[in-house]
């Protein structure tokens, strides 16, 4: 190793260039039906903390509320699990059951 003014007892060290960094896994958001949370709920919380447009919020609570499950969005596991606690404080707070769920995609 050449010598460099400054760099003196700084060791290079070999970076092994197999390994290629891996991508993040992703989990699907989902949001369960029940019989007591209204739909003016549901869409606001899609369009509060999903930040969906209201026809696409609309689109999903009426999958929610016909098929008894939708799915929201895909995210990064620490951005689903905050999402969803997001989701289950705001219920909370107005007395809801509503249910938000991950899983891995």
């Amino acid at each position: 190793m050449a010598s460099d003014p400054g760099f003196e007892g700084i060791v290079d060290i070999e970076h092994e260039d197999d390994e290629e960094p891996k991508e993040p896994e992703m989990y699907r958001v989902l949001m369960h039906n029940d019989h007591y949370t209204t739909m003016e709920f549901v869409v606001g919380v899609l369009r509060s903390i999903f930040h969906k447009p209201l026809l696409e919020a609309t689109r999903i609570m009426m999958d929610v509320h016909r098929k008894g499950l939708g799915m929201v969005g895909v995210y990064t596991y620490d951005i689903a699990a905050t999402k969803v606690a997001q989701v289950k404080e705001k219920a909370r707070e107005y007395e809801y059951p509503l249910l938000c769920t991950i899983e891995r995609v």
